[in-house]
């Protein structure tokens, strides 16, 4: 065999495994856990005002006005709009929330989509970031490097980036059968939250049961049904972040947009 045949042989081969890798991203990336609408349907009280604006941001309104609002990124992997009957829930009580579509249903794509959706709703006072697992990771990232934010909300989630010496309030929530949250890092990783953060622990609940896309892998057996733990979530998420009235905003929490 020839020198140039040699080259011609690995030049293929090279080229054969990148095309296999390729493959198999796009076939990790296309696979993903779709809305199970019936169920979010049966689950949603329908009692706001639903917006959709466009490249996949959707807005959930209270019926009476708010001054508090929350930017919520979908965990991972997860069609974002099984997560609708949470944040109807969220708006009933008052929360009004903006649900993030993520580039490739993966937050760790789209981290900064927060960025500059406070000014579509110039009157809301007090901005929280949220999110579930690793939608929650990337919250807490963006709340680390940008100012504007009052408070993290955590489900079943925990922060790469350290938030321990920010005035941020952050809530974390998370279900008693949740088989996916890695608890060990999970208790590591409270070092970087503020020590006065605030934990609430849904008996029964599991990973999935925040939001309407079925059975995940590798997740505990829930002994509540998904709109228990939703109804469950959104009072806790409503309760932490409407009890804010009487305190003061972060600095720039009513500026025009977020910044970093």
């Amino acid at each position: 065999m020839s020198a140039k045949q040699k080259r011609l042989i690995i030049i293929s081969s090279v080229i054969a495994a990148i095309i296999a890798i390729a493959a198999g991203v796009m076939v990790y990336l296309l696979d993903f856990y779709p809305v199970d609408t019936e169920a979010a349907e049966e689950a949603s009280p329908n009692s706001c005002t639903v917006i959709e604006y466009g490249n996949g941001l959707r807005a959930y309104e209270p019926s009476g006005g708010t001054k508090y609002g929350l930017i919520f990124y979908p965990g991972a992997k997860v069609e974002y709009t099984a997560y609708e009957p949470l944040m109807e829930w969220l708006a009933d009580d008052g929360v009004l929330c903006l649900l993030v579509k993520m580039p490739f249903n993966i937050a760790f794509f789209g981290k900064d989509s927060a960025l500059g959706l406070n000014t579509i709703y110039p009157d809301i006072e007090h901005w929280y970031i949220g999110g579930h697992s690793l939608g929650g990771a990337m919250a807490a990232d963006f709340a680390a490097e940008n100012s504007g934010i009052e408070g993290v909300v955590l489900l079943a989630a925990f922060p790469s980036k350290d938030l321990s010496n920010t005035d941020m309030r952050v809530l974390s929530v998370y279900g008693s059968e949740d088989g996916v949250l890695n608890r060990k890092s999970y208790e590591k990783a409270k070092s970087k939250l503020p020590s006065d953060f605030t934990e609430h622990v849904i008996e029964g609940g599991n990973h999935a049961g925040f939001a309407f896309y079925g059975e995940q892998r590798g997740d505990g057996t829930a002994s509540i049904s998904a709109a228990e733990q939703t109804i469950k979530a959104a009072d806790i998420i409503a309760g932490f972040i409407l009890g804010t009235e009487t305190q003061s905003t972060v600095s720039g929490g009513t500026e025009e947009s977020f910044e970093s």
